[in-house]
């Protein structure tokens, strides 16, 4: 059965029901689980058990099948015998701070203080190693270099270090790393850590560079003698998993595992920096979920890179000053404030210029060298929604370099719309809905009309929008504690592990209503037909976002997540509004 938004393009698909033979392997499960199970592709007992039960010990990879583990370890090992310099240097993002913050823990703990973190500035330095600052490592005498979530492509700052006489340790899971790429083609570092290589056995390949942060340190326990205590390790799954959810990579196998346990440990965690964070959201740590994580922690961290300093956020995650902690997340609560603000500027002027224009094409292409590139993202996130169209904004980073970002509303593969026109990038990269671009200064006035011409022609090439799975059809009576439970057990969702929507149909309502500061939030009562009523919600939602009259007592096809709300530290279970079809 499909459905179709009145809004957009999208499509709504109900599942398909579960076969004989794969209810009987699942038989031990109520049928909703099997319904959810087997939309995850999985239909035996073990593999049920598997990832409804993460275990430490069976779920997690030997390190050392990772390609040049072995190699790593001992050079470290080397570094720490003769009191070398080693330098970790992490990516600016929500994945490389956090590995970064893995390592310095893990050097800190075994007593070793020759070592130094950095993080390049995002707007000044840009992404991965760069030639000065490896330079200036070894004016400073460093002769270890590990990185953290980068390095993959960086043949020529890899080169400037061996030349200098520092030996690179890359951990990594970017491509270019296809399973086609040569060996020959990667940096000539003394050791490249990443599940993605060619020559790699290393059974899971989808880990993010703080996962692979982690498995070193691993790796370096399970090698060395320290006089720590035995699974101490654990307690860097707080940075590891925290990473793994922020970071969009698949929520399966081994990232199961550790999104799960460190949430466990996130939730207990005794780093001051988070817990003066969640005073700050006023966020029950106790409580924590993959929704914090994304929505909350996510942005804060990466505020510190988009508006200023990286390393700010890395200090907030690895001191154990409760005044420093402190500071540090009233700063970055501060510049995430002040993101959000910079962010609401220019889509107003983004509004203001198409007001004056008019009327908005087949794309909506605006820019500014104001404009900052980091935050191109978020603002073409909230104009897609409005306009219904593919946005590409872009701005100017550094003197002459003109970057963007690109969202698609569902019409156009925007990868496939900018190589219509290859000629008109520098480089361009994404998915379907999502990418980015960098334009020579001396083009950038062409970009419309290219797009616009590259959107015709992409449009009469067809493009098939993926359907929204609905994974059942329930009733109002049916939004209880007893299903929400069943529910919580695929927890923690994201990647390739989706929150379960479902399907209500013609639900009553009951009472409409707009709440928060400025009324910019969505709560229906909706009255079951037991004569209960269920709270259904959708943050910053407009008056008409939806076609379907909202009116008291009449009646909606819901599409909706459940959830469970801790707002004033009382439970209350309630519905997140997907779409109303």
């Amino acid at each position: 059965m499909r459905y179709v938004t009145i809004f957009g393009m999208q499509t709504y698909t109900l599942r398909e029901s579960v076969p004989d033979n794969i209810r009987e392997q699942l038989a031990e499960y109520p049928p909703l689980m099997q319904e959810l199970l087997h939309a995850r592709g999985i239909g035996t007992a073990d593999a049920a058990k598997q990832f409804l039960q993460p275990d430490y010990e069976a779920h997690f990879h030997d390190p050392f099948l990772l390609p040049d583990m072995e190699r790593a370890v001992q050079r470290i090992y080397k570094a720490l015998q003769a009191n070398e310099t080693i330098i970790i240097y992490s990516d600016y993002d929500m994945d490389g701070g956090p590995g970064g913050v893995i390592l310095h823990d893990f050097f800190k703990k075994i007593g070793y203080e020759h070592f130094k973190n950095y993080i390049p500035h995002r707007h000044e330095e840009g992404y991965g190693l760069n030639v000065p600052a490896v330079e200036g490592f070894a004016h400073a005498g460093a002769k270890l270099l590990i990185t953290v979530d980068c390095g993959i492509t960086d043949t020529k700052p890899v080169a400037a270090a061996n030349k200098l006489g520092i030996d690179v340790i890359i951990t990594d899971h970017h491509l270019p790393i296809t399973k086609n790429v040569s060996e020959e083609a990667l940096p000539d570092a003394y050791a490249i850590i990443n599940p993605k290589r060619k020559t790699s056995t290393y059974p899971f390949d989808g880990l993010c560079g703080a996962g692979i942060a982690f498995k070193l340190v691993q790796a370096l326990l399970q090698k060395g003698k320290f006089e720590i205590p035995e699974g101490w390790e654990k307690w860097l799954l707080d940075m590891a998993g925290l990473a793994t959810i922020a970071d969009m990579v698949p929520l399966r196998g081994e990232n199961r595992a550790l999104a799960h346990f460190g949430l466990v440990v996130l939730r207990k965690s005794p780093r001051p920096g988070l817990q003066q964070l969640c005073r700050k959201m006023r966020t029950d740590q106790r409580y924590l979920t993959e929704d914090d994580v994304g929505f909350m922690i996510g942005p804060r961290i990466n505020a510190a890179s988009r508006m200023g300093e990286a390393m700010d956020a890395f200090r907030l995650l690895s001191t154990t000053d409760e005044i420093e902690a402190g500071t540090l997340a009233d700063h970055l609560n501060h510049v995430n404030d002040e993101r959000k603000g910079v962010v609401a500027g220019m889509a107003k002027e983004i509004k203001r210029r198409i007001k004056a224009l008019g009327e908005v094409r087949g794309v909506l292409v605006m820019g500014d060298p104001r404009w900052r590139p980091s935050l191109l993202g978020l603002a073409a996130n909230s104009l897609v929604e409005e306009y219904q169209r593919p946005v590409f904004l872009w701005g100017r980073e550094g003197s002459n370099i003109i970057k963007g970002s690109c969202r698609s509303d569902g019409s156009v593969d925007v990868v496939a719309l900018m190589s219509e026109s290859p000629e008109m990038f520098i480089d361009f990269g994404g998915h379907r809905y999502s990418g980015g671009f960098s334009v020579p200064q001396e083009r950038v006035h062409e970009l419309e009309a290219q797009l616009l011409l590259a959107y015709e022609r992409v449009r009469t090439k067809g493009f098939q929008l993926e359907p929204v799975y609905m994974d059942k059809e329930l009733s109002l009576d049916e939004v209880t504690w007893q299903t929400y439970g069943m529910i919580a057990k695929f927890a923690p969702f994201g990647m390739e592990n989706p929150k379960p929507a479902f399907l209500f149909k013609d639900a009553t309502i009951a009472e409409t209503r707009y709440f928060g500061r400025d009324k910019s939030h969505l709560e229906l009562r909706l009255r079951a037909p037991s004569g209960t009523q269920i709270s259904a919600i959708k943050f910053f939602a407009k008056p008409g976002q939806f076609k379907n009259p909202l009116a008291k007592e009449s009646s909606i096809n819901l599409v909706a997540t459940f959830e469970k709300s801790m707002f004033k530290r009382m439970p209350e279970l309630r519905l997140r509004i997907v779409d109303i079809l």
